[in-house]
């Protein structure tokens, strides 16, 4: 994907993500399948992950590679992404349930100011992405938790799909 691409992507699902908000009753916003999360920690979870990667990419491109390096190999398709992240999951459970077994349930009274940061932080990182070049793009690294070292094109294009992927387990479950 080019960065128009990606910014695209990142707006059409999280645009999906508040049309399906706006439908959501709000007596559903503290409430989730028995041991699951709640609709609330789902977006708790999203704002937190988009200020980790906004935050990041606010650091010196310099200390980025020094951190963590560059990359030896072409950036991955969205497409190997987002399949190599759902294959992660499956594999790592509860190491991914590990990571997030303290996330607060937001009560009803934060779930506008929620909803107002995540739009926030989406728009941040469309800006940010627009202005890296395509050769940071492809070459600085940053962790991911479960994925490992991934580019900077890898981790925005990721960041698209698991917003889709939370977007998902909603519709389905909630």
């Amino acid at each position: 994907m080019n960065k128009k691409e990606i910014i695209d992507s990142l707006e059409i699902k999280h645009n999906e993500l508040f049309k399906w908000l706006e439908n959501h009753p709000d007596e559903k916003w503290i409430l989730g399948p028995e041991s699951k999360w709640t609709t609330g920690q789902h977006l708790l979870h999203l704002v937190i992950s988009l200020r980790m990667l906004n935050k990041a990419l606010s650091m010196p491109k310099f200390i980025l590679k020094y951190k963590f390096g560059k990359s030896n190999r072409p950036s991955r398709s969205y497409e190997q992404v987002a399949k190599r992240y759902e294959e992660r999951l499956v594999e790592n459970q509860e190491r991914a349930q590990a990571f997030n077994k303290d996330l607060k349930t937001p009560s009803l009274e934060e779930k506008k100011q929620l909803q107002s940061n995540l739009q926030i932080l989406n728009k941040k990182l469309q800006y940010k992405t627009n202005k890296l070049k395509d050769s940071q793009l492809d070459t600085i690294l940053l962790p991911h938790p479960l994925m490992g070292k991934m580019t900077l094109r890898e981790i925005i294009m990721w960041t698209a799909h698991h917003t889709q992927h939370h977007v998902e387990i909603l519709k389905k479950h909630y």
